[in-house]
């Protein structure tokens, strides 16, 4: 297959916001092919799609049991095209199983480290911000039409937070605790001195850190190691007092343990912005817990973040069509 002919699928809204920065990286080194919200593109089509970008557009409506049908269709055209070699997620994750599918096809896969970085560590910091002011219990007493007698919580500064994970987002997020006076230890897979952290962990260490922590903020990518990592041997740990703000994925905490840590008093407050299941269903009992606070896995979300995804696309797009190494090459797992 000559250059020329090979292809670089594209949603058509993809194709419709940045096609003349598309054709101007391709330079006449491919065509691109583009995909119609939920239609089906035949083998012909298909036949020479090389290149493929899961923009944010197919990320709309997440689901994470059932692809909404723009994903769906994107999904089943990625699993079709016979000669693919590469595939770019706008996400920072790549826990998805069409593209553990594709790594596992022996697909090159990249992702979008640090394009959401700013807006899920602004989203975590609001977090801790309003779980240590009491403002679940403020939006639980405007509901009701209750003025409520003041309570005193403690104090943000010289507290401690441990924070798992420091990529793009969990760095951010030390950052942001140290400047409102927190303490702040990151953990990751090795220990050793970092900018944004007082002190850095090993994953092991985790446990002996937690009794002395007040708060635990999870900003960790989703794999073997970090899959029901907070269970209830770990939550058991923390002090009663401690909040607990997961920004990462749902199936990083045993959500069960957490639930009844929370439910039972042994943990102060979470706040979730993944779950195990989403959307989260009407009849969850999370909806009604206390000390909790909860949003629709937006925090990635923000105006820049398309233009910003397809800017680091049309960066390893180049590189790819260069014969460079792909930056943000993900690992099956």
């Amino acid at each position: 297959m000559s250059n020329e002919s090979r292809a670089v699928l594209v949603t058509e809204s993809c194709g419709r916001r940045c096609g003349d920065r598309l054709h101007e990286v391709l330079a006449g080194r491919g065509r691109v092919q583009l995909l119609p919200e939920g239609a089906t593109l035949s083998a012909q089509q298909l036949a020479d799609v090389q290149a493929a970008f899961l923009s944010p557009d197919l990320m709309k409506a997440s689901n994470k049991q059932a692809p909404n049908p723009a994903l769906a269709a994107f999904g089943a055209a990625v699993n079709s095209a016979p000669s693919l070699r590469w595939l770019h997620t706008a996400a920072s994750g790549t826990d998805r199983p069409l593209l553990q599918d594709a790594m596992r096809r022996g697909v090159a896969v990249t992702s979008s480290p640090g394009a959401n970085a700013a807006s899920v560590a602004q989203t975590a910091i609001a977090g801790v911000l309003a779980l240590a002011r009491g403002v679940p219990g403020w939006v639980r007493d405007q509901d009701a039409r209750r003025w409520s007698a003041p309570t005193l919580p403690r104090d943000l500064d010289g507290q401690h937070a441990v924070v798992i994970g420091l990529g793009a987002i969990g760095s951010r997020v030390a950052r942001g605790l140290r400047a409102l006076g927190l303490r702040v230890t990151g953990v990751r897979r090795q220990a050793g001195p970092h900018a944004d952290c007082d002190a850095v962990a090993a994953q092991e260490q985790l446990p002996a850190l937690l009794p002395q922590a007040d708060w635990l903020l999870l900003c960790c990518p989703l794999n073997a190691q970090t899959r029901d990592l907070v269970d209830a041997a770990l939550l058991a740990r923390l002090p009663a007092h401690a909040g607990l703000v997961n920004v990462a994925r749902g199936e990083v905490v045993v959500e069960a343990d957490l639930f009844d840590a929370v439910r039972a008093g042994r943990l102060g407050a979470v706040y979730a912005d993944v779950f195990v299941e989403e959307p989260l269903p009407a009849e969850s009992p999370w909806w009604d817990l206390p000390r909790t606070l909860i949003s629709p896995h937006v925090a990635a979300m923000s105006k820049g973040f398309v233009g910003r995804t397809e800017e680091m696309f049309l960066a390893n797009l180049q590189r790819w069509l260069d014969g460079a190494e792909l930056h943000n090459l993900a690992r099956p797992g």
